[in-house]
């Protein structure tokens, strides 16, 4: 049994009292003063403490508040013995810390009751002690883990480009992690692609699925798709995601995304796009203060909601110094610090703000502006934001 420390200037007392405590398998410490008991504590790491009132020095209630103050010492078991017993001794050995209170001529079989029972509430405390690390450990394992998923999925973004297109963004991921992805690329000389995808949930199974699908999309393997047309690649991921093709096999059955996937022909100056349930890119176009904003997105309901949804490619012409603005919801459904929520079209008058600025690039005024609104600095879901300067 753990070691029970009786604290006790009596000789006699702790004679006694070790005498009972012994044949019970106790293993009995002795102090003879508050102050040695104390420095025994650290050392001795008692389950239980049988602790005189009236010691010399330091006294039985000061040493009972010296050790519940401690956390370390806090789940000892510690009783209060005293010569008379009255409710205001019952009471200040409470308001102490104590969790028992006896007088000296207490039974011998209530004693061993109440320390049986003082033992039994001791081994509960180290049991929730043991559990609440246990999942400290498993909390700061799971933070690890995320942060490493997340600098994973940072690392398959695509890099800022500064070609015939200019492309810039900002990723800020959740504390939870949650299945925001991007990409832009060239198709070939002529067509640049790009699209902002949101997989619902959190965690590391929305971000596995974000990736299975970017690398989809960047490899171009889905069978019979032409890449070239947005909505016949929202609708064969539709499909592909509705029948649980292989690389898909480890999605949950009720996971779905959202995304807004667009194709740029360069010397045409056309783009071309389609949406799944995702928010609208924004086009910002001429010069301030007579310039013009456009939202584009197509109907369509998010990819694997419904196996037989089908989605359409919409045309944009696109005019002088434009730019298009892709990101994902975790931008603006966002809580202002006086409690309500900021909403979509006050994003977009955000950027219309910031569009025409001196600032070469922008994003990350805007997304300071963003989280100057909030209540605290981590956004609750994944933010994504693109920039891409068409012409």
């Amino acid at each position: 049994m753990p070691p029970v420390l009786i604290i006790e200037d009596d000789r006699l007392v702790r004679k006694l009292l070790k005498k009972l405590l012994q044949p019970q398998g106790f293993e009995v410490v002795e102090a003879t003063t508050g102050a040695e008991g104390l420095t025994l504590v650290s050392s001795v790491r008692p389950a239980l403490i049988l602790c005189d009132w009236s010691l010399p020095g330091i006294d039985g209630l000061s040493v009972c508040r010296t050790i519940k103050a401690n956390p370390d010492w806090s789940d000892v078991y510690f009783i209060l013995v005293a010569a008379y017993s009255s409710p205001e001794h019952h009471v200040k050995a409470l308001d102490s810390g104590a969790d028992d209170f006896l007088c000296k001529r207490i039974k011998i079989e209530e004693l061993s009751a109440r320390l049986r029972a003082g033992l039994r509430v001791y081994r509960a405390f180290q049991e929730q002690r043991r559990l609440a690390q246990e999942l400290k450990l498993q909390q700061e394992q799971l933070e690890t883990e995320m942060a490493e998923a997340s600098e994973y999925v940072r690392s398959l973004l695509p890099a800022p480009m500064n070609d015939r297109i200019v492309a810039r963004s900002q990723f800020l991921p959740s504390r939870q992690l949650g299945g925001d992805c991007f990409d832009y690329h060239w198709l070939d000389s002529e067509f640049f692609a790009m699209y902002l995808l949101d997989v619902s949930g959190h965690g590391l199974g929305a971000a596995l699925v974000s990736v299975t699908i970017q690398n989809v999309l960047r490899a171009q393997i889905l069978p019979g798709t032409n890449f070239y047309q947005p909505g016949l690649v929202l609708t064969a991921l539709n499909e592909a995601f509705s029948s649980e093709t292989d690389w898909l096999s480890e999605a949950p059955s009720d996971r779905y995304f959202t995304i807004w996937y667009g194709v740029y022909n360069y010397s045409k100056q056309l783009l071309m796009y389609a949406s799944a349930g995702h928010p609208p890119a924004i086009v910002v176009s001429g010069h301030s203060p007579n310039h013009q904003i456009d939202q584009l997105r197509t109907p369509g309901t998010p990819i694997g909601m419904f196996a037989d949804s089908k989605y359409k490619t919409q045309f944009f012409k696109v005019e002088q110094e434009s730019t298009l603005y892709l990101f994902s919801d975790g931008i603006y459904e966002v809580q202002q610090s006086d409690g309500t929520i900021w909403n979509l079209d006050q994003f977009v008058d955000l950027i219309d703000r910031h569009h025409h600025s001196e600032q070469l690039d922008n994003l990350e005024t805007i997304v300071r502006a963003v989280k100057d609104l909030k209540c605290d600095r981590d956004f609750d879901d994944d933010c994504s934001l693109l920039q891409i300067k068409l012409r």
